[in-house]
């Protein structure tokens, strides 16, 4: 596994990342909309040069925003190491905060960031209902069943 830059990986293939993993590049939750190959990230590359985790962020003043995060294959560290490293570039860029949003389907989500250090900060009802206005290709239902209709916001103070 090689651990990189996303500035480093041709914007063809993070495109193809994107569509085959969320639908399309464009991430659509209450903080905003974000074309996720154009914001700044990490990723973790196997020997055949396919993308096994990635993570986007941006970053406002003193605060970075996780936007995406996926590990293809799980167990093996590589969404802690993502996180670990847009945490350090948020420090770098004297962040005093991290945020992210999930909704309220993605447990497992749930679990890895709060394991992490993130605390549930903001609930944003029905959030997600305004969400497929813009991107309608956002699943009713996702992980166990679960209607997906709220984001949860979570948050972590750098030290």
């Amino acid at each position: 596994m090689q651990f990189t830059d996303t500035k480093n990986i041709p914007s063809e293939q993070l495109t193809q990342f994107f569509k085959t993993h969320w639908g399309s590049t464009e991430m659509v939750i209450s903080s905003g909309v974000y074309d996720c190959i154009k914001l700044d990230g990490f990723a973790m590359i196997n020997e055949a040069t396919e993308i096994i985790g990635l993570i986007t962020y941006i970053i406002r003043e003193k605060e970075c925003e996780i936007i995406s995060l996926d590990s293809i294959q799980e167990g093996k560290g590589i969404g802690t190491r993502l996180i670990q490293a847009a945490e350090t570039a948020a420090k770098e860029s004297n962040c005093s905060q991290m945020k992210l949003i999930t909704t309220n389907d993605n447990l497992h989500a749930l679990k890895f960031y709060q394991k992490r250090g993130y605390y549930l900060a903001k609930l944003h009802r029905n959030a997600v209902e305004k969400a497929r206005e813009r991107k309608p290709s956002i699943p009713l239902t996702g992980n166990d069943g679960i209607p997906i209709r709220d984001e949860l916001e979570l948050e972590k103070v750098l030290q």
